[in-house]
Parts: structure tokens; C-alpha cells; sequence
């Protein structure tokens, strides 16, 4: 047999366990106690027990619980060493130590380690044999200092409860790995299905993979059932877990699974008389410390924990068209999915009770409901209004730089016109004279109408029309709608831009407007500022994916109360405003997929920021007819 030890863990632990301090004089000494394991973690039966243990030995150790060396000796530990170099580890262990109070041993493999190597390891230490099958004991009887929790693995029985609830059934196939299980189960449960030979023929899946059992499982006759006992290893010598084996056959096969013990309910198996083996764990702890507390392990006497009453799952029930009354007189199902009225009938009630209060708030949330929308739509009536005072207050604020702006190319073409009149009047006018006037008026001509156009683009409602467009040409032609105000107040502007372009994909006029409404207000906020402090900065910072267009003025600041508000529609710094600017401005930003926001600067004024993605702006269309319901349309005046 290749015994092996646990590697990292049974390191660990027994470094514990030596560096562990002496008891005190006055104290009782701690209980020493080594655990022979079979397995390393993947045999979910022995897993689960062996966790029981630990915590019930703790549980009877009165606050003192004992110090536990855990070692694997079976075949899935250090893998390739050899049964002697295990002995001699667990011996250097406590080479400078008293030997443990109580030897346990695991599952089988471990029981046959300990009575072959016992005399070289601790002859004297009570060995109490734990969750060992009780065909092992009646082959070797136990010795004097001895003791054993055996357990009635009744597979036989299990046959029997697959032939009540299936009685057709005509082949099981057994599904147990390659390695020591399979050379000790085998013989002992051949023999022992002698009695089913007329009746139902087994397979054994101990020569196969793990994939060949899985295509024999997937393809099993009809009237067919599997037996899962443990894996481990596969033919091939690969280790696999009970919880991946168990899950993938009961995804791929096509006939019910059983098994023995309790920790498997729950993993795909039909059910049956299963072995209780948290019940095991206790019976193993009161028999360990019995021996700890003085009594000889001779003297301890346990009977063969025997399977216990008969559980299935109501699911695998419905899965194989099981019908419960074929279940053994006493039967506990499972995972039922209980009747609504039976399992929430007070929920029930409630619910509806709550239902009929509900339909009485309903009928008045509707009457509620058309008072809001009335109330709404009278106040979206009045925020119309407040837009179109808005909308005026700023044409008035833009009036005078519209008409500075187009006195130029109108003065212009006065000037060509009256010059054409001399020329024609004196006989002096040539082709090339009155070709090259008629082109300077016609220059003048658009320059006046493209003024206008963007006074017009500017003040009147409109939907979004996303573009690219280059920074720089929306912050000149923004500075060109308000150059008049701008020198009129004597306020100096400063433009710091990336050198290079930028590009923005959105509705230039739209964002020319934001721009626009942040300048007036900034000139206004300056309006108490002397003339030769009146500065405006507007600047810009390119990052990754966006743009933070910053514009700064040298006012007062914007007052304590309104932090947080400054946004909100009809709140506003102004004795002639209205609030709606910035709440217009917010929208027309946040529908480009941006942000904007307001602060005090450190160094005086107030600084708003508004934060724009470079390329591909999220499209939130939704947002704009919010923004034509708030503007409305120009009045026809």
C-alpha cells in the first residue's frame, strides 16, 4: 500500500503541536491526540466526518479542548513516499514529547496503517479505530488497548430499497474508483449480491476513466439505476473529487442515482436508508473521551452505526417519475415544493387583505393622480413663460453686440454704394471699378447676413443636430456674439485653448449657447468690480476621453446659500433674472453626455466647468424635448 503524509498541512499542524507551550504545574495537561486520516480532502463522506469529530471533541472538552495532530497515511498524501518514512515522521514528531493520550484512525485505509506499524509508532497509546466498516473488524478482532465505532455499510439493503421503488430494475451499475476502496469493496460486495443474481446484474466501473464512466453512465440501458460508493481514483490514476464526480453524473446520466450515506443527500441522489454520519461523529467523540477520562479501551463497546430512517429527495422523486407511495413505510421526502395555501396560508391572508387596501389607495391615487397632471401641466405652462422671459432677457442683453456687429458691413455697404454713384455720375466708372465695388457689397452683404443668421441660430428653439466641430470655433464665435457688451464694460477676456485642434461631437449652437449665458453671467457678476479688474479666462484642459472647458471671472463669487442650488430652475443671483439660464445650460450639456458645475476659486470669483467627451458623446436623445419644451418657440412678435 502507498502511505503517504498529508504534505503542508500535516507540517503545519505538528508544528503547532511541538511549539505548543508546557502546561503550567497548577493546570491540567492538555489531551494529546492523533488522527490517522485515510484521505486527503475529496471524499465528501469522510470529509464531513471528519469535521463532526473535530467540532464534538471540542464540544467535551469543558473549555480546554484537546490539541489534535492530523496526519494522512492513506494513498493521497505526500504521493511516492514510502509506509516507513511516514512512520518515522510521525515518531519525530514527538521525539522530545510524551506520546498522544489517543490514537483515532479514519476510514479503513488508515486502520490498516496503524495496526501494521502501531508497535513502531505508540504501542502503548489507546487506538480507537473510527468510521471503519465493520467487515474489517470480524477479519482482525480488536487487541486489548483497542477500541472501535464500526459502521454497517448495508449496500445489500440499499439493492433492496432501488428494487421497491423501481421494481423493474434489471442492471446497476456501481460507481467506485481504482484504487484501495475498489480492491477491498469489490470481493466483500460481490459476495454479497449473490442474492439479487436472478434478478438484477451489476457493473463495476473500477477498470474505467473517469470519462468512460461518465459515456457508460450517460448510455445505460433501460431499467437501469447507479450505485455511487466513493471515487478517488480513476483507472488511469487521476484523482477526482466526490462533488465534481457526483455532479456531472447526475447531469449526463440517464438513469437514477443512489447512495449510502447522509452526507450525499442533496448531490443528485434519489435516497433511500441512509447512514446518519453526523450521529457516527458523536458516537466516535464519546468514545474518545471515555478513554481520555481513564476508561480501557477494551472496555469500550460500540455497536455498528446502522443506516437510518429511510429519506428521498422530492425533486430526483419527480425527476424519475418516482411515485411515492412505492417508498418505504415511514419515509421522509425532502425538498417538496409545498401548496401556496399550505406553506403561506397567513401570507395569504395578509396579501390579501393588503391587496383590497391597496385597490381602495389606487382608486385614490388615480383622482390624485389627474390633480398632479393638472398641476403639472399648469406648471409647465409657467416654466414656458419663465423660458420666454429668459429668452428675451438674453436677445436684449445681445442686441446692442448684434448691432455693433452688423454696422460695420452695412456702414461698408453705404460707402461702396455712394463711391459707385460718384463714379457712375463723373463718368469715371470702369468694368473693373464697378466689378471690384459690386464684390465688396456683396462680401458685406453676406458677412450682415450671416451675422444675423447666428443671432437667429442662436436665440430661437431648435433640436439637437450633433456635428464635429473644433473647439476653438465655438469659443471665437461665442466672444463674436458678445464682443460688443464686452468692450462696452471694459472687461479684458483671456483665451488659453490646447494648440492643437479639438475636436467635439455636438451641436455647436447649443453649446455656443451654454458658453454665451456663462459669459453674461460672469460680465454681470463683475458689474461692482472696478473696470481695470474686470477679467474674464476661458480655458480648457484635453484628457483621455474628454474636455473641461473652464471659464473664470474676477466677481464676488457666488453666494454661500445657493451651493448645491445654483442649478435648480428659478434660482438665481440676479435682481432682473429669472433662474432659468443655468438650468437650460445644464440640460443642453448633460443631453452631449457631459457635465457641468460651479465653485468658488480660491483666488476670487466664481468658476464654472463644464466637462464634454472628446469623440463619440453618448446620444440621449430623450433629454431634448425637455430642452424645445423648456425654450419653446420664439413668440411671432
Amino acid at each position: 500500500m502507498n502511505c503517504t503524509y498529508s504534505g503542508w498541512r500535516g507540517v503545519l499542524l505538528a508544528g503547532i503541536f511541538l511549539l505548543a507551550p508546557a502546561a503550567g504545574a497548577a493546570e491540567p495537561p492538555v489531551r494529546q491526540i492523533l488522527i490517522l486520516q485515510s484521505f486527503n480532502r475529496g471524499i465528501l463522506v469522510v470529509d464531513h466526518f471528519t469535521g463532526d469529530l473535530r467540532v464534538e471533541l471540542d464540544q467535551r472538552a469543558a473549555g480546554k479542548p484537546p490539541n489534535v495532530v492530523q496526519v494522512v497515511v492513506g494513498p493521497t498524501g505526500f504521493v511516492g513516499a514510502s509506509e516507513q518514512a511516514v512512520v518515522e515522521f510521525i515518531r519525530s514528531m514527538y521525539a522530545d514529547r510524551p506520546p498522544p493520550d489517543l490514537m483515532i484512525t479514519i476510514a479503513g485505509p488508515a486502520a490498516v496503517f496503524a495496526r501494521k506499524y502501531r508497535g513502531q509508532i505508540f504501542p502503548d497509546t489507546p487506538l480507537l479505530f473510527a468510521s471503519v466498516d465493520r467487515r474489517f473488524l470480524s477479519g482482525a478482532p480488536l487487541g486489548e488497548n483497542e477500541a472501535a465505532v464500526p459502521v454497517d455499510n448495508n449496500y445489500p439493503g440499499l439493492v433492496d430499497d432501488i428494487l421497491q421503488v423501481l421494481p423493474e430494475t434489471r442492471q446497476v451499475f456501481m460507481v467506485l474508483g481504482s484504487g484501495l476502496l475498489n480492491k477491498f469493496w469489490r470481493p466483500q460486495l460481490e459476495k454479497e449480491f449473490t442474492r439479487f443474481q436472478d434478478r438484477v446484474t451489476f457493473h463495476w466501473s473500477g477498470d474505467l476513466s473517469f470519462s468512460e464512466v461518465l459515456r457508460r453512465t450517460a448510455d445505460l440501458p433501460k431499467n437501469s439505476a447507479i450505485i455511487y460508493l466513493s471515487f478517488g481514483t480513476d483507472a488511469s490514476g487521476t484523482a477526482f473529487a466526490d462533488e465534481r464526480v457526483l455532479a456531472e453524473l447526475h447531469d449526463r446520466s440517464n438513469a437514477p442515482l443512489f447512495a449510502l450515506h447522509s452526507p450525499l443527500f442533496g448531490t443528485g441522489i434519489v435516497g433511500g436508508h441512509l447512514i446518519s454520519v453526523n450521529d457516527l461523529a458523536i458516537n466516535t467523540a464519546d468514545s474518545a473521551f471515555r478513554i481520555l477520562n481513564g476508561a480501557p479501551a477494551s472496555s469500550v463497546s460500540v455497536p455498528p452505526q446502522l443506516a437510518g430512517q429511510a429519506i428521498f429527495d422530492a425533486r430526483e422523486l419527480q425527476r424519475w417519475h418516482i411515485d411515492e407511495s412505492r417508498l418505504p413505510a415511514g419515509s421522509e421526502v425532502r425538498h417538496q415544493r409545498p401548496s401556496l395555501w399550505s406553506e403561506y396560508r397567513t401570507v395569504v391572508m395578509v396579501a390579501a387583505g393588503a391587496i383590497a387596501i391597496q385597490a381602495i389607495l389606487i382608486v385614490g391615487l388615480l383622482f390624485e393622480r389627474r390633480a398632479r397632471v393638472r398641476a403639472e401641466i399648469e406648471s409647465r405652462k409657467n416654466l414656458t413663460l419663465a423660458a420666454d422671459t429668459s429668452r428675451r432677457v438674453t436677445m436684449s442683453a445681445l442686441s446692442g453686440s448684434m448691432a455693433h456687429e452688423i454696422s460695420q458691413p452695412l456702414s461698408a455697404m453705404i460707402y461702396n454704394a455712394e463711391a459707385l454713384q460718384l463714379m457712375i455720375n463723373g463718368s469715371r466708372a470702369t468694368t473693373e471699378n464697378i466689378t471690384e465695388i459690386l464684390a465688396d457689397i456683396h462680401a458685406d452683404g453676406i458677412l450682415a447676413a450671416e451675422i444675423i443668421e447666428r443671432h437667429r441660430a442662436m436665440l430661437r428653439s431648435r433640436k439637437i443636430e450633433k456635428k464635429e466641430v473644433d473647439l476653438q470655433t465655438v469659443v471665437s464665435d461665442t466672444l463674436a456674439l458678445v464682443a460688443y457688451d464686452i468692450m462696452e464694460r471694459q472687461i479684458e477676456v483671456s483665451v488659453d485653448l490646447p494648440a492643437n485642434s479639438c475636436r467635439l461631437h455636438c451641436d455647436p449652437v447649443l453649446l455656443e449657447q451654454v458658453l454665451v449665458n456663462l459669459v453674461i453671467n460672469a460680465m454681470d457678476a463683475m458689474e461692482a468690480t472696478p473696470p481695470g479688474r474686470r477679467h474674464i479666462t476661458i480655458s480648457s484642459e484635453a484628457r483621455r476621453n474628454e474636455i473641461e472647458i473652464v471659464v473664470h471671472d474676477t466677481g464676488p463669487g457666488l453666494p454661500a446659500d445657493l451651493q448645491g442650488r445654483l442649478f435648480t430652475p428659478f434660482v438665481t443671483t440676479k435682481s432682473h433674472g429669472v433662474g432659468i439660464g443655468l438650468a437650460i445650460a445644464r440640460t443642453i450639456v448633460e443631453a452631449h453626455g457631459g457635465s457641468i458645475g460651479a465653485r468658488n476659486s480660491p483666488v476670487g470669483g466664481a468658476i464654472f466647468t463644464i466637462t464634454l467627451p472628446v469623440r463619440g458623446a453618448q446620444e440621449v436623445q430623450p433629454v431634448l424635448p425637455a430642452i424645445v419644451d423648456i425654450v419653446g418657440e420664439p413668440p411671432n412678435t
